[in-house]
Formats: structure tokens, C-alpha cells, sequence
């Protein structure tokens, strides 16, 4: 009985044990039955936290499954999206290197021609041309003919497209330079027919134009300044107040100020764009033969018969005066704002400096000399001019050359085969082309009358060695 008890009891405890262990928690060192109770996950969609520096997680997958995708597709939406992300950017870095590039190029040549315009003002630029001139070919060299008597005056606009002339048969002529032939014409009247006649009745001596070719400016033996529309030739304004013919003229550059010197010893400033008189200067001690100026508010003046240069300080009414030339001095020409080049009719050819009272050189005789041996007279230098900041400048007289001088050493260039009195020179902006007005007797007076000469323009092609000039700083 005893033992029976004893074995059912135990038996029950055994069953007692099992039933406890199969519902209570696992501990920690139990070992698992077939049966494992898992725990529920949450809802991945509320209680996962994405962060915004990594790309979401794609959802697991079975290998099986996840190499299948993989085959079937290349990328995911969002890896395609950062791909063409990186692109975008890449493409914009590129951009603005290359963006960076061109405005650096562009502040390298914006500072190229700042650099310039500073070396310009100061007069110290200088493109040295001289060396790589080619002389003209004679068979090259084009006459135009339209004037009925001796051209006195020639100026060449901007764009170096057209050519003005005046004669002294006071017409004026508007000429297009590719084909040479005429755009527009200004018939000159007859003395008397001032009151009706729109237009020039006495020698033309003078012409100036803007340098943004607006306007045109003529002066004649008559005391009159006349202002043109350079595009139409359309009449404009009538200047008044010199009290006597009116011999140089020039537009300050880039401005619509104008000044004019007179054989009454004067010069007076003019605004155009207001058809006003500014105010008038007093110094030479003869008549005025020449005049020129640049961007600087100043001009610079011939004084014929009393052998002097002046510089014209128009905002501090002063002047600066020079000497050097032995004969009467009738023309002038600035080559930059600090240097100059002059003509007289003792046959000499001076270049100055603004610094200095004397001339830097003089070539004596530069066209040679007329007459007997005994009573054997220079040739008069009746024109020069000047290739702007450059060392090339030209002079011309009556025997029938015109002639292209090297700055600083005195060497001729060039000699170009023209018959006539060279009345007037002016080169082309971009130095590719000269014109020579030429008439059968000189601009200021009849001394001479060279019977076998033409009366009108020629167009001289200056030819170089090498396309691109090579600039420096000015050294005389």
C-alpha cells in the first residue's frame, strides 16, 4: 500500500513539473522544445524611422527572389534618381568652370583694353606699325574724281566706310570706300546766293566729324561754320563769329564739342547737340593755319606767319607755347595726347612733345627742293597726318609724293607717287588705307598752278608684313 502511494505520487509530481515548464517563460539556459512561442512584430509602415541621409531600405526579400529582381531590373526608382542627381550636378559644375573660364578671358581683356585706353590718355600707347609697312603698289592706288577744282579737305569716318571731300569749288562729296563711288552730293552756290542757297558759297578750308559719325562739320573763306547731318548730308546749323575764314576744325573725341580755329587769331569752343557758342581763346599773333585735338579737353594749333604751336588748355584758359620751325607752319596733327607732328613751308617736318618747348626731330628739306641751283626754294609741306598711337605719320607737298616717316628716327618709310598739291591727309581708324586730297594749286592761296595735276582724291592701301601690331609704350 505503502509503496503504490508512494509511486502514483511521484508520478503526479513528475506531471506537475511538465505542465509548469511547458506555460511559464523560458529562462536564460533552457533549451527549447519543438513548440517556441514568438512575439508579434510591429507595423513596420508607423513604427520604422528612415533617415534622410541614407536611401530607404528595400523591403527583405528571399535570395532567391532578391536575385531574380536584380536580373529583371537594372535599378531601383531611387537609385535612378540619385544617378541622374549626381549627373544634374556634374553637368552644373561643368557649367560654371567653364563659365568661370570665359569671364575670366573676358576680365583679362576688358583689363587688356582699360589698360590701353589708360596708356592712350597719358599718351605713352603706341603701336608699332612703321616696321612691317609694305609700300604701296602704284597699280593699287585709286583716284576719285568729282571736285571741279582743288580739294582742299578729306576726313574718313569711324567705321572707315566713307569719305568726305570739300573743294574749292564748295562742294561737298560723300564717297563709299569699298566701291569708290559717290553717296551724296552737295553742290557749292555762287557768291551772292548766300540768302537762298542751302549750302557753301566760298572756299571750303576745313572739315571735321564726330567720332560717332553724327555729325559733320565744314568751314569755308566766308566766316562760316556749317553743321551736317553726316548720314543724310541734311543742313543743320549755321555758325557765326569769326571774323575771319575759318581754317581748322575738329570734334573732341567721343564728345559733340567743337572747336575752330580762324585767320582772325581765335579759337572758339561750339556744343553742337545745344547749337551754342562756348567761349573764345586769344593768343597766336597771326593767322591760324591748322588744328587738331583728341579726347583730352585741348587742342593744338599752327600759327603760320608767327612760328609757333600752342596746346590749348580750354578748362584752365591757359595755353603752352613752341617754337622750332624757321618758316610759316600750315599744317598740324596730334598722334597721341602727348605728341605731335607738324609741316612748314620751309620744307621741314617737326615732331614734339607736350614736355618739351623744342621739337624731338626735324627733317629739314623733307620733300627736297625746286627752282635753279641758285635760287633753289623747299617744297612746302602742305599736309600731315598721323596714324593715331601709332609711329607712323605721312606728309605731303607739290611734288607729287606723299611721303610715310618712321617716328622718332627720321626714316622715310615709303613714297607714294601722287601728282598735285597733297591739300589734306588722313589715315583710316584701322590703318589699312590713306587718302590724299589733291588739287592743282594750294589750299590757301593760288602761288602755283600745277596744269598737269588732277583735282580729287586718292585712296592709298597700306599693306603690312605681319596682320596684328605689336603695341609698347611710346619712346622718343
Amino acid at each position: 500500500m505503502s509503496s503504490s502511494f508512494f509511486i502514483k505520487t511521484k508520478e503526479k509530481a513528475k506531471v506537475a513539473k511538465k505542465g509548469n515548464n511547458a506555460a511559464g517563460p523560458k529562462r536564460k539556459g533552457d533549451s527549447g522544445g519543438k513548440s517556441k512561442v514568438q512575439a508579434k512584430k510591429p507595423n513596420s509602415k508607423y513604427n520604422e524611422e528612415i533617415s534622410s541621409d541614407s536611401e530607404p531600405e528595400s523591403p527583405v526579400v528571399s535570395k532567391k527572389r532578391q536575385s531574380g529582381e536584380e536580373h529583371e531590373y537594372d535599378e531601383t526608382p531611387q537609385e535612378k534618381k540619385l544617378r541622374l542627381a549626381k549627373l544634374y550636378l556634374e553637368q552644373l559644375k561643368e557649367e560654371e568652370e567653364k563659365k568661370a573660364e570665359e569671364d575670366s578671358f573676358e576680365t583679362d581683356l576688358i583689363a587688356g583694353r582699360l589698360q590701353e585706353e589708360v596708356l592712350e590718355q597719358k599718351g605713352k600707347l603706341q603701336r608699332l606699325i612703321a616696321k612691317d609697312l609694305i609700300p604701296p603698289d602704284t597699280s593699287e592706288i585709286r583716284l576719285l574724281r568729282g571736285h571741279k577744282l582743288p580739294v582742299t579737305c578729306v576726313v574718313i569716318s569711324s567705321d572707315d566706310k566713307c569719305i568726305f571731300s570739300a573743294a574749292k569749288d564748295c562742294s561737298i562729296i560723300k564717297w563709299d570706300v569699298a566701291s569708290g563711288k559717290k553717296l551724296h552730293t552737295i553742290p557749292g552756290g555762287r557768291k551772292g546766293t548766300e540768302d537762298r542757297h542751302v549750302g557753301h558759297t566760298a572756299h571750303i578750308l576745313c572739315m571735321a566729324i564726330s567720332s560717332d559719325g553724327k555729325y559733320l562739320a565744314t568751314g569755308d573763306m566766308n566766316k562760316l561754320i556749317m553743321i551736317w547731318e553726316a548720314e543724310t548730308c541734311k543742313h543743320l546749323y549755321k555758325f557765326t563769329g569769326h571774323k575771319g575764314p575759318v581754317s581748322g576744325l575738329s570734334f573732341r573725341k567721343g564728345t559733340h564739342d567743337l572747336y575752330s580755329a580762324s585767320h582772325d587769331r581765335s579759337v572758339k569752343v561750339w556744343n553742337v547737340d545745344e547749337n551754342a557758342y562756348v567761349e573764345t581763346l586769344f593768343g597766336h599773333q597771326d593767322a591760324i593755319t591748322g588744328l587738331d585735338s583728341l579726347s583730352r579737353e585741348r587742342c593744338v594749333t599752327a600759327g603760320g606767319r608767327d612760328g609757333t604751336v600752342r596746346v590749348w588748355k580750354i578748362t584752365e584758359e591757359s595755353q603752352l607755347v613752341f617754337h622750332g620751325h624757321q618758316g610759316s607752319i600750315d599744317c598740324i596733327q596730334l598722334i597721341n595726347e602727348e605728341h605731335m607732328i607738324s609741316g612748314a613751308d620751309d620744307g621741314s617736318v617737326s615732331l614734339w612733345s607736350v614736355n618739351k618747348k623744342k621739337p624731338l626731330s626735324t627733317v629739314k628739306k623733307a620733300h627736297g627742293c625746286h627752282g635753279d641751283t641758285e635760287l633753289e626754294q623747299p617744297h612746302w609741306v602742305a599736309s600731315v597726318a598721323a596714324l593715331q598711337n601709332s609711329d607712323t605719320v605721312a606728309s605731303g607737298s607739290h611734288n607729287s609724293q606723299v611721303q610715310l616717316w618712321k617716328c622718332g628716327q627720321n626714316y622715310l618709310l615709303a613714297i607714294s607717287p601722287v601728282s598735285g598739291f597733297v591739300n589734306s591727309l588722313k589715315f583710316s581708324s584701322s590703318g589699312q588705307f590713306l587718302v590724299a586730297g589733291v588739287g592743282q594749286e594750294h589750299r590757301l592761296g593760288r602761288w602755283w598752278r600745277l596744269k598737269e595735276a588732277k583735282n580729287g582724291i586718292y585712296v592709298i592701301p597700306l599693306k603690312r608684313k605681319s596682320p596684328m601690331p605689336v603695341f609698347c609704350k611710346l619712346k622718343l
